[in-house]
């Protein structure tokens, strides 16, 4: 691991401290059986805001070999993010006039859940990412994968061939790379004169503003408000044309750009969402100030409830073997004595063990078989199709503690 002394964007030394998560493991470092007596590496987790380029970040930087080369996040698990992918693809072949002429890159490709439904629209497609298990995943479902580390060199090599894009695809990576720059650099030197790049970040301002604190792990280097972003991109010649505010993962922002000398009209979005951060304060320190008391208040609601539940002798779990849920149940001290087991989905991270507490990790199914007397929702930011799936669970009468933005209980209600 290694700290910063300067800001990841602007390179300026001065960041004050927004809030310190204490030594924490790993949010995605699954366990195995065989691993569960091994000494678990913990790191610091500390949140700081740069002054002059507003970019929130963490300190630590974790070698991006022991995170992303072996990955347990399978984007089609997730039918939300299926879904979500087949309406991008949608609208920007048909915004774009993308056809068999066009070249489609997608940065962080992950299983090739998005590109599948360019490949079946004829569309040429080119994934890129450093996962092995994941790319192996998209070579098999026929979307032409690269699994390497993307950045300023790797574009410069696909450009040299010739294989420039007309449409580059970014979605929830951007804030994963440590050299912030260099990734941005390479974005500006593989897209095509006339080219859009499209970039999807999780927003800062509904992180703050929703106490999305759970957001924050060591994948996650960077935290983009609006003005964070544009200042990035414009230093690399790159103008955002357009923005939109999105409701995925707790809220995001999508944001399309193009070299400055040859990019599209401006949307009249993007001067919006500026003059509505400049009024709610993003850009300045002052914004951020009670964020850290907000998250330890919740911290002891949270702790206070699952106790209470415990004592009086209610069986709880778990539902979502998230990156998120692992920076919650490290920060609060969640562990066995208050959770049984953790309930995911995915095949790949069944069997395994949650980082730091350990909790073990079954199918989705034990909260039927089980029906323990409450669960919390770990994937809060995929609640309505988590209440879907386990709609049986609620009429039986199991309920769901969800603890984002802020402690509430759901019942059967949700799905009556």
């Amino acid at each position: 691991m290694k700290r910063i002394s300067a800001c990841r964007s602007c390179g300026a030394s001065e960041l004050v401290s927004v809030l310190d998560l204490g030594r924490v493991p790993l949010a995605n470092a699954l366990v195995s059986e065989s691993e569960l007596d091994a000494a678990e590496p913990r790191f610091p987790l500390t949140l700081v805001f740069c002054p002059r380029c507003t970019l929130v970040q963490i300190l630590e930087t974790v070698a991006p070999e022991q995170l992303f080369r072996h990955y347990y996040y399978f984007s089609s698990f997730s039918d939300t993010m299926v879904e979500h992918a087949r309406q991008v693809v949608e609208k920007l072949t048909e915004r774009l006039q993308l056809g068999p002429q066009s070249l489609v890159v997608e940065i962080a490709s992950n299983d090739g859940y998005l590109l599948r439904h360019f490949v079946a629209r004829g569309i040429p497609v080119l994934g890129i990412d450093p996962a092995r298990n994941v790319a192996e995943a998209a070579q098999e479902a026929g979307v032409p994968t690269l699994c390497e580390f993307f950045g300023a060199e790797l574009a410069g090599r696909l450009a040299g061939q010739g294989r420039r894009a007309e449409l580059i695809i970014a979605n929830n990576v951007l804030a994963h790379v440590a050299d912030t720059n260099g990734f941005v650099a390479g974005i500006a030197t593989l897209l095509a004169a006339g080219g859009t790049a499209v970039i999807e970040v999780p927003y800062l301002a509904r992180m703050i503003e929703q106490l999305e604190f759970d957001t924050i792990y060591h994948e996650h280097l960077c935290y983009f408000s609006f003005h964070a972003a544009q200042a990035l991109f414009a230093r690399h010649g790159l103008r955002v044309v357009d923005v939109e505010q999105l409701t995925i993962h707790g809220g995001s922002l999508r944001l399309s750009l193009g070299h400055a000398a040859t990019a599209a009209d401006v949307s009249p979005t993007v001067s919006q969402l500026a003059e509505v951060e400049r009024r709610r304060g993003i850009p300045r320190g002052e914004y951020y100030d009670d964020f850290a008391a907000r998250a330890e208040r919740l911290k002891l609601q949270l702790m206070s409830e699952l106790r209470a539940r415990k004592a009086s002798g209610q069986r709880l779990a778990a539902y979502g073997a998230s990156a998120k849920g692992s920076t919650l149940m490290n920060y609060t001290g969640i562990d066995g004595s208050l959770i049984d087991f953790v309930a995911d989905r995915s095949t790949v991270k069944q069997g395994h063990y949650t980082p730091g507490n350990h909790l073990p990790i079954v199918a989705a199914e034990a909260l039927l078989e089980r029906q323990p007397d409450a669960v919390l929702l770990l994937t809060w930011n995929f609640a309505n199709e988590i209440f879907r799936q386990q709609a049986e669970y609620l009429r039986r009468g199991g309920e769901f503690i969800v603890p984002i933005p802020e402690l509430r209980v759901v019942g059967r209600e949700v799905v009556a």
